[in-house]
């Protein structure tokens, strides 16, 4: 048995915003990262190496605020984060305020198997990768024009574009349960269109927005980054399985529909237990997502009907 869960942001997904055409670019770009990491699992890979592969696919997908698609900060900048996680060992790998990594979930990856640390930040994550062989590229791989727009909006003041809305969204992630029965998750992104002072989300704090232990579940989550760094998100779903008894279904509905709620944070999570079941639970009006088990089709959705 193997699963595969991705997601590609939560927010406000007002359908006429989306519009049509855009919808079939998201699906497809979905399609393509679900396909990528269930082919690692289908020939024996391991779920770290299916969730990178996924994230990566999604990274270097510009509709999404994660690698070449990232958002803008204050300044005009962008600054990435990312974090992956084994579920076998507990092994962890993060990075920050990255400015010039083309895919951060390689990078968090590396640092989680040839470093002693769980988290590396800014430059010193730079020199880290050019260590390991890790290229750095220039700021204007990640400048897009859509995104620029996002920014020049946000800074003239306007309202809409300060909420949690397709303009900010497309944090990715993906969580996996391979063969041999391992979970793993990853997650990145390039945060919030305007952040300042170096702002760092949920998506790189382990427990926070990325999580997973073989005895219980692995989680990826998007939304209100400071909302599920208090609630501990990540962590908090697995634990009440793990200590609660509660079903993955019942654990992520719980956190996302009460605790989050109740913090009034917005968003969502991805999240697959040690017997493959899939759970993708938000509390938005939508959420990027696409889901695969073994022997069944593929299942891409973004609101909660169609």
């Amino acid at each position: 048995m193997f699963s595969i869960a991705i997601h590609g942001g939560a927010g406000t997904l007002a359908r006429a915003e989306l519009g049509a055409d855009r919808e079939r670019q998201y699906r497809g770009g979905l399609a393509a990262a679900l396909n990528a990491g269930r082919s690692v699992l289908e020939r024996g890979g391991t779920s770290l190496e299916a969730v990178v592969r996924a994230v990566v696919m999604l990274e270097d997908n510009p509709l999404f605020n994660a690698g070449r698609g990232a958002v803008f900060t204050h300044d005009g900048g962008n600054e990435l984060d990312a974090a992956v996680m084994d579920g076998s060992t507990l092994a962890a790998g993060a990075v920050c305020g990255v400015c010039h990594i083309k895919n951060p979930i390689e990078l968090a990856r590396a640092v989680m198997q040839y470093s002693d640390y769980v988290m590396l930040s800014g430059l010193g994550a730079e020199e880290f990768a050019l260590s390991r062989g890790i290229p750095l590229v220039p700021r204007s791989y990640f400048h897009t024009e859509e995104r620029w727009r996002q920014l020049q909006r946000v800074q003239s003041g306007d309202a809409e574009s300060s909420a949690l809305t397709l303009s900010h969204l497309g944090t990715v992630g993906a969580v996996a349960l391979d063969l041999a029965g391992t979970l793993a998750a990853g997650t990145s992104t390039g945060g919030i269109t305007g952040k300042r002072y170096n702002r760092i989300g949920d998506s790189p704090i382990i427990g926070a927005g990325t999580y997973a232990d073989n005895r219980c579940c692995a989680v990826s989550a998007t939304g209100h980054g400071e909302v599920f760094i208090r609630a501990a998100v990540a962590h908090d779903i697995c634990a009440r399985i793990r200590f609660g008894g509660r079903s993955l279904a019942d654990a992520a509905r719980e956190v996302v529909r009460d605790e989050l709620a109740a913090l009034r944070g917005e968003g969502g999570v991805i999240a697959i237990g040690r017997g493959g079941e899939i759970a993708m639970e938000f509390n938005s009006e939508g959420m990027f997502r696409a889901s695969v088990r073994c022997g069944e089709e593929p299942q891409i959705a973004i609101y909660d009907s169609p």
